[in-house]
């Protein structure tokens, strides 16, 4: 980053600071903790909180010998919310509980939520980084939502909440009970200001200390494209990592196993 930036973003933290807010954070240990293993600091997207990590990938990662934190951004699941949270917002809550880990972390965003991770990484020196089915935002994004699903989209672009059908957000193998409990706990992003930051952002900013990147996905995906996979992936000089038959909510799915076991191989191989 140009000391010219570094100095403008100073001088903005001091004029215009965040507001705090209390911030709901979930922790999983290993029974044996292995000081070499990077922390996992797990990021949800808009409308979720921490519970989507809590199911499955949050105890999965510390059987697996990692330390895991799921946090929910501010104005989702127990974490307290702010008046006109913006992206700027929850980039700051991602730095701020990141900062708080006794090591340097590993961020994995998924769905809006890589959005988030993307633009924490201008200030937070992630020891790597994963991206899962990520909503980078843009034109496209919403052309695609409207295009799938005009009747929940078009309430967002007016500060409403965003309704995903369940079908967007899971594969036929989850049984349709647990997939329809699961979209019930899908909520209200309470951010119109994000969300319409989130369809009409700038380019975040090159991260600190150039972190690997991993980006997965599902060619199945029915919110994330294969070729916004693959744009995303190129942005941080790879090939995304697909997951056929896979929904959008990877991390509550029926194989949801699969992709964490592949983000902490990937984790686990030296170099």
């Amino acid at each position: 980053m140009s000391g010219g930036r570094l100095k403008l973003r100073q001088q903005r933290e001091v004029i215009s600071p965040v507001p705090p807010v209390r911030r709901e954070v979930l922790a999983a240990s290993p029974a044996v903790a292995d000081p070499d293993r990077p922390p996992l600091l797990l990021v949800p997207g808009f409308g979720c909180g921490a519970w989507v990590y809590a199911e499955h990938w949050l105890d999965y990662a510390a059987e697996r010998g990692f330390r895991a934190y799921a946090m929910s951004l501010r104005g989702q699941g127990e974490s307290g919310s702010a008046p006109r949270t913006t992206l700027r917002a929850y980039a700051h809550d991602v730095v701020q509980v990141a900062a708080s880990l006794p090591r340097q972390a590993v961020l994995v965003g998924h769905g809006s939520g890589a959005l988030v991770v993307a633009r924490a990484l201008a200030r937070y020196p992630a020891r790597a980084v994963v991206l899962a089915a990520p909503v980078l935002g843009g034109l496209p994004t919403l052309g695609r939502a409207l295009l799938r699903n005009p009747l929940g989209t078009v309430p967002a672009l007016f500060g409403g909440r965003l309704r995903l059908r369940r079908r967007q957000l899971f594969s036929r193998g989850l049984p349709a009970a647990a997939a329809a409990g699961y979209a019930r706990r899908v909520g209200r992003t309470r951010a119109p200001l994000a969300q319409w930051q989130l369809l009409l952002h700038r380019e975040p900013e090159p991260p600190v200390g150039s972190p690997p990147v991993l980006v997965l996905g599902s060619p199945d995906d029915a919110v994330v494209s294969p070729s916004a996979l693959a744009q995303a992936a190129r942005r941080y000089g790879s090939a995304p990592l697909l997951f056929p038959g896979m929904g959008h909510a990877m991390m509550l799915d029926a194989r949801w196993r699969e992709p964490i076991d592949a983000v902490l191989d990937w984790l686990e191989k030296p170099g």
